[in-house]
């Protein structure tokens, strides 16, 4: 019993839970980037996505170094899905080949370093250094001590890279470059400067924690490239995007001050793969009870097999509309074989959005320091462009606003659960610790 208190109560290592300093960038220099899989009317696929194609861009462009942190990589194609591992393992072998000096540091979960994964071992000897997060390296979501058989979780989904004019650029979402993964939906972020500062310190210190012993100093400038003149420095001529970074129990501490801040005529959008975090389900409920308008569209869960199908979204959506009495509008992405994977909570009045996005599920263990995790928060006027593009987003999956008959969403009543058995069942896994999510 000590043992597991200690081991789900230490202290968090260097790199973890990370808030970064709010910064200022011009408002067209932070990009939303969705992936989109739907079906038309006569059930042929829909399929729009753009993340593992900047992904590539990011990494083509560096010219100093390149840090990647993805859960999973590789693994075998789904049918008529991309080969996302080997095209990313062939773009690193090129820039290596290209760029012999170029610094290639790639980050993973223990899920991904299996016996039959051919890319980290090519990677491995072509001089990318590969860490594999080390177990133990946070604290364990699980109230019973399981010693050295319990992993952390890095369910980080990032690219850092110098951008071969002296500054940063990457991308922060909730996309893996996983075979099986390749017709998900997700969203991502892209964007440069200040905020990937401290994301970048936080990998570096991670990847120490799970043994890596490589030279941070090409990491800490990221030189021009020649024949390339630095950038000018950003300017407040035009429209700005308020930018933070955000990891772990950070993003939860964020995201609950914005919530809790929430008046009457405000509005929340969720868009989640998994919501059961207590502590954001009840300022939700708050929220609705001031009279702000609040809605979630959540993955129906039907591809988990046998007791757990649909645990936790769909007791919960029933649980948070039953407490609200209506308060809170759910609606279901129509999934056909993938996941709606996106984790997404827009907060908006007249004049202002604030929004996050990253790899952070809404559940206790993405949100409480048990899973390494990073999302980007973002602020920005509503009248940009940026604004704009996220509401129209979420309003097109939400209100099925598309041609071809084209049916993104369900309404509650197609997979809601109220059941009380399957609503006991979520709360047990999520407070034990003994939930995948």
């Amino acid at each position: 019993m000590a043992a597991g208190w200690w081991d789900s109560h230490k202290s968090l290592p260097a790199g973890a839970h990370v808030a970064s300093a709010l910064a200022d960038l011009p408002a067209d220099k932070v990009s939303f980037i969705a992936d989109i899989t739907a079906a038309d009317a006569y059930g042929r696929p829909v399929v729009s996505q753009a993340i593992f194609e900047q992904l590539l861009e990011v990494v083509r462009g560096a010219r100093v170094f390149a840090v990647l942190d993805y859960a999973l990589i590789g693994g075998a194609p789904a049918a008529g899905a991309p080969a996302r591992g080997a095209q990313l393992q062939d773009t690193l072998l090129e820039r290596r080949r290209a760029l012999p000096a170029l610094k290639l540091l790639l980050i993973t979960d223990q899920a991904s370093d299996t016996p039959d994964a051919a890319a980290l071992p090519l990677l491995r000897a072509a001089g990318v250094d590969v860490v594999v997060t080390a177990a133990g390296v946070l604290r364990a979501a699980r109230l019973v001590y399981t010693g050295p058989w319990r992993r952390t979780g890095d369910h980080r989904k990032l690219v850092i890279a110098d951008d071969g004019h002296g500054g940063l650029t990457g991308i922060v979402g909730s996309a893996n470059p996983q075979d099986e993964q390749g017709r998900w939906s997700n969203a991502a972020l892209r964007l440069s400067g200040e905020p990937l500062e401290a994301l970048l310190a936080s990998e570096l210190a991670l990847a120490r924690a799970s043994g890596w012993r490589g030279d941070a100093a090409p990491f800490a400038t990221a030189a021009p490239a020649p024949g390339n003149a630095p950038l000018p420095a950003a300017t407040a001529a035009g429209p700005t995007a308020r930018v933070q970074t955000l990891t772990e129990g950070a993003i939860l501490s964020a995201l609950l001050e914005r919530l809790e801040a929430t008046s009457p005529g405000d509005a929340i959008d969720v868009a989640a793969f998994k919501l059961a975090d207590r502590a954001v389900l009840e300022a939700l409920l708050a929220a609705a009870s001031r009279g702000v308008s609040v809605r979630v569209l959540l993955d129906p869960g039907e591809e988990t097999q046998g007791l757990l199908s649909g645990i936790p979204n769909q007791p919960v959506a029933s649980e948070l509309q039953a407490r609200s009495a209506g308060g809170v509008h759910a609606r279901w992405y129509r999934t056909h074989g993938e996941r709606f994977h996106t984790s997404l909570v827009a907060i908006y009045g007249q004049d202002r959005l604030w929004f996050t996005v990253g790899s952070a599920n809404l559940t206790r263990r993405s949100l409480g320091d048990y899973n390494l995790e990073a999302n980007v928060a973002v602020e920005v006027a509503r009248a940009t462009p940026l604004a704009a593009q996220l509401l129209r987003y979420y309003d097109t999956l939400w209100g099925n606003h598309a041609a071809l008959g084209i049916e993104y969403s369900a309404d509650s009543a197609v997979f809601a659960d109220p059941s009380p058995a399957g609503y006991l069942l979520g709360r047990v896994m999520e407070a034990s610790g003994l939930s995948a999510y």
